[in-house]
């Protein structure tokens, strides 16, 4: 393992740790989820798939992280677009006061797709 693994290792678990906790509360519909989802406008429908893809990018990063090839790159690009389109979707909405929380997850994500190379 090359010093600067050690570096790059550490946004990926972070980046697992915060889509597994995302995960967790938005599958168990946590009141938070359901009232951001209503300032956000988004149907109390999507919550549970939304959950769902939060928790594949963090599986996927483990699993990259366990070596399997090329798996870790496709959940890191993942969760990457996915939080773009978070972003994007509260800029859209407005809802700035609220737009740090995609904002970290997706300068998480990036870092870990960056650190793959």
């Amino acid at each position: 393992m090359f010093p600067a693994d050690s570096g790059n290792m550490i946004f990926e678990l972070v980046t697992i740790a915060l889509n597994t906790a995302a995960a967790t509360a938005d599958l168990a519909s946590a009141e938070f989820v359901r009232d951001n989802a209503k300032k956000l406008d988004l149907p109390p429908g999507w919550i549970l798939p939304l959950g769902v893809l939060k928790a594949a990018g963090a599986l996927g990063l483990a699993a990259g992280l366990a070596g399997v090839p090329h798996v870790g790159v496709a959940a890191a690009g993942g969760l990457t677009l996915f939080f773009v389109g978070a972003v994007a979707l509260h800029v859209r909405r407005k809802a700035l006061r609220d737009i740090a929380y995609p904002a970290v997850f997706l300068g998480f994500a990036a870092a870990s797709l960056v650190s793959q190379w």
